[in-house]
């Protein structure tokens, strides 16, 4: 994709508030002045925004992305919002709130929609539907060499081996492992266990590997499995069964009964594997092998997409997404039928026409449901490769298709009334998405409900419980050493992971938890506002924790009342847990089934683990490195000391070249690319 050079595509108007005067009697008028300056400036902008295609932003007084969309006519579109007193809808909210645009220029509105859907993903405005990058699809790889091995794989694909997938689940992915050592028998072990067996190992015995580290089969029978598994992957389990079929018959006619038996349990194996799917390979089109069924929910204010994936006629289970921001993105998005419209001429800026907003005020539930489905597909398929075929429970706009077709290459083709096999599979995937947002849902009341508990126990005056921040912090260290404390933050009735921090404590006497603790909350509350200051400061820890922190606040100027501590109860059991207060309340005894206690235990206890698993890190980097060898496949204890006492530690084996690395004895060529890229 090329875009315009900036200095051609890119504007920028600007609504920011003229600096008050210095006497605040005035400053309400001056303020008052500014904004409707400024906001007769931002009009001014919008009025001579170019009728090209291209992408806008909107952001507020904070700096804060509010809006990320594309227009075919970037002076026809985000003139639409400027047009008229929105009043209180969405729409009217938003545009309330912005004080400054940014535009970007494309050549095309296949361009605007890649950049519009990258924005969204880079930037995570506040009113666009978004789906929340998950981990990466697993893929199922099999390791070329003279006796390939087949493994688990997550991570970026390359050219030198066999992926298939993508599948929705690591249990999916180890599932067709199993099957395939059952059917095909091919190895899974790693080349350095491979190259160093000298008999059989456990999995031969119960009939899971043909072993071929002890030469009990040949390369080519070998490469003959290795064909199959492949077939099958693909889709051809029909004609694998049916040259399986073939050689039994010819051995039994040889009287080779032990051969024709082994092949035998191979179509077993097979056939009940294609039993179980539902499926029979031979009555799917070549355009079912791979499919994609996507079918979404909307309820409560929440929305799922569950994604089931078929990968060469098998139907490998499926995944749920959660939107953020659905209701809002969804009133903000623009309606298919405004956009063809935008040929249309649009009346100046300021005057009253019909806005993309007017209509979606009352959208329907279907309504919402196909722009969550189209925000979905132009997301989710922007890093992940797309099957032929798409199944959907609502229809999907020809020019999505268009321009995601381009984008991997190949035709796509999307069905939402399907027939027969592909109903079968909508109706699974509906099913499987309203069981999921139905658990959300649960999960989500059962969670705002601690959230109240938790607000009442402390008789916090928070009146958006939405809003309700706590941060608890924790020390963890071995015997003084590799010392590290977390902070784990809880908003939005969830855990807030991406706001997560660590911190190396240094210059304190190890095993000093009290300094530790010192210096970690006047690292994190020395620079930080008032206005940003969470409503709950918990400490994992008693009376000495606790006074630790008020002598910190009290340094700091900050509100005592924050405070409060997790002290552990009698026998140190669970459930009997006192909460401490810094500002001088008596103890509090919540009660083992309290809901605020369950909140509390859960916070406080992935403070502790967030904090063990950043100690553990530290302690294994701080001894020997040797940690990050450890982590690549095929590099154990013994190939790690080799390489530490070539090289000199690990620097020495990351500044090493890959024929250094064969130079070490049992490390392979392959081996040393992989500890190469791993290092670099």
């Amino acid at each position: 994709m090329a875009w315009f050079p900036s200095s051609i595509v890119n504007t920028e108007a600007s609504a920011k508030p003229e600096p008050p005067p210095a006497s605040r009697g005035a400053s309400g008028a001056a303020d008052g002045a500014g904004l409707h300056a400024a906001r007769e400036q931002l009009l001014a902008e919008v009025a001579g925004l170019p009728s090209l295609p291209g992408v806008y932003r909107y952001f507020d007084a904070q700096g804060q992305v509010l809006y990320v969309g594309k227009a075919r006519s970037l002076k026809k579109r985000v003139a639409s919002y400027f047009q008229k007193d929105h009043g209180g809808t969405r729409i009217g909210h938003m545009v309330s709130r912005i004080v400054r645009l940014e535009t970007t220029v494309v050549r095309s509105e296949a361009e605007a929609l890649l950049l519009e859907n990258n924005l969204i993903k880079t930037l995570n405005p506040k009113f666009n539907i978004l789906f929340r990058d998950d981990k990466s699809y697993p893929y199922l790889r099999l390791v070329t060499g003279e006796f390939p091995r087949v493994a688990y794989y997550r991570g970026a694909v390359d050219r030198r081996h066999r992926y298939f997938g993508p599948y929705p689940s690591a249990w999916a992915v180890k599932e067709t492992i199993q099957l395939i050592q059952k059917a095909f028998k091919l190895r899974t072990c790693e080349d350095s266990v491979f190259a160093n067996r000298s008999r059989p190992c456990l999995l031969h015995q119960i009939k899971r590997c043909s072993a071929p580290c002890v030469g009990l089969i040949s390369a080519p029978d070998y490469a003959r499995d290795v064909a199959d598994t492949e077939r099958f992957l693909l889709g051809q389990a029909h004609g694998v069964i049916e040259e399986l079929q073939s050689r039994m018959m010819a051995h039994a006619q040889a009287l080779e009964f032990e051969q024709a038996a082994e092949l035998r349990n191979q179509i077993t194996a097979l056939s009940r594997v294609l039993h179980q799917q539902s499926v029979e390979a031979s009555s799917l089109s070549s355009l079912d092998q791979d499919v994609d069924i996507l079918a979404v929910k909307v309820q409560g204010g929440r929305a799922c997409v569950n994604l089931a994936m078929v990968r060469g006629g098998r139907h490998l289970g499926d995944r749920a997404y959660f939107p953020a921001h659905v209701e809002d993105g969804a009133a903000l998005a623009a309606p298919r039928e405004a956009d063809a419209d935008e040929s249309a001429s649009a009346p100046p800026v300021g005057a009253t026409a019909r806005d993309p907003g007017d209509d979606q005020e009352a959208l329907s539930v279907s309504q919402i449901e196909a722009r969550v489905l189209e925000a979905f597909i132009s997301q989710h398929y922007l890093d992940l490769p797309a099957p032929p075929q798409l199944i959907t429970s609502h229809a999907v706009g020809r020019e999505l298709l268009s321009v995601l077709s381009d984008h991997v290459g190949m035709k796509l083709h999307a069905t939402h009334q399907p027939r027969e096999q592909r109903r079968i599979w909508l109706e699974m995937a509906q099913k499987n998405g309203q069981l999921a947002l139905a658990r959300l849902l649960a999960e989500e009341g059962s969670q705002r409900e601690r959230t109240r508990a938790l607000a009442e126990a402390l008789d916090l005056a928070c009146e958006d419980l939405d809003r309700l921040r706590v941060e608890c912090f924790d020390i963890s260290h071995t015997a003084g050493e590799a010392t590290q404390a977390s902070c784990v933050v809880f908003e939005h009735h969830q855990m807030q992971g991406a706001q997560y921090r660590r911190y190396n404590i240094e210059g304190v006497t190890g095993g000093d938890d009290y300094a530790a603790m010192r210096q970690v909350l006047h690292r994190r509350y020395s620079k930080v506002d008032e206005a940003r200051l969470p409503d709950v400061v918990l400490i994992d820890g008693g009376k000495g924790q606790v006074g630790v922190a008020r002598e910190v606040f009290e340094e700091l100027g900050l509100d005592l009342s924050l405070l409060v501590g997790v002290e552990k109860g009698e026998g140190r059991k669970v459930g009997l847990e006192e909460l401490v207060f810094a500002d001088g309340r008596p103890k509090v005894y919540l009660g083992a089934d309290s809901a605020a206690l369950m909140l509390v235990a859960q916070i406080r206890d992935e403070a502790h683990r967030f904090a063990i698993t950043g100690m553990r890190a530290k302690r294994a980097q701080s001894r020997t490195g040797g940690s990050r060898l450890e982590d690549i496949p095929g590099v154990g204890p013994r190939k790690r000391a080799r390489l530490l006492q070539r090289f000199g530690g690990v620097r020495g084996v990351a500044a090493a070249s890959v024929e250094d690395l064969c130079g070490v004895e049992g490390i392979s060529k392959t081996l040393a690319e992989e500890i190469y890229r791993a290092l670099h």
